[in-house]
């Protein structure tokens, strides 16, 4: 495993509004992790979906949380996107995957369709117990 983490948007968004919801194992990746990242493509997600009316309008989730570091969107990560396999139809979750591919981050997600993206990038994903 490396030593950053790069957690997708549903879990950001559960770890900071309902972190019950989530597992022990994603619990344990996110506390173990030696670097903790946000990209800046989930709070653009949060923006939009806070605007549509799907998230509550919440400010503090436009924010870098505490613990973590913010992980812009560059050239070389456009570059990597725009060569990815199309296995997945959202280009919020196909710019994570190659921000991690290309900074060797582990992606923590629950998105299934994620992980056919594991030649890709290291994809965790704990299921239930």
């Amino acid at each position: 495993m490396t030593s950053g983490l790069l957690v997708d948007t549903h879990i950001l968004l559960w770890a900071r509004t309902d972190p019950e919801i989530l597992r022990s194992g994603e619990l344990q990746a996110i506390e173990s992790a030696q670097v903790r990242y946000v990209s800046a493509v989930t709070l653009w997600e949060f923006g939009i979906l806070i605007g549509l009316g799907r998230i509550e309008a919440n400010e503090r989730l436009l924010e870098v949380p505490e613990g973590y570091e913010l992980l812009p969107i560059s050239p070389h990560h456009c570059k990597t996107f725009a060569k990815l396999p199309r296995h997945h139809r959202d280009p919020f979750d196909r710019m994570l995957i190659a921000q991690a591919h290309s900074e060797h981050l582990s992606l923590l997600t629950r998105d299934r369709a994620m992980t056919a993206y594991s030649e890709q990038a290291t994809i965790l994903s704990f299921p239930e117990a």
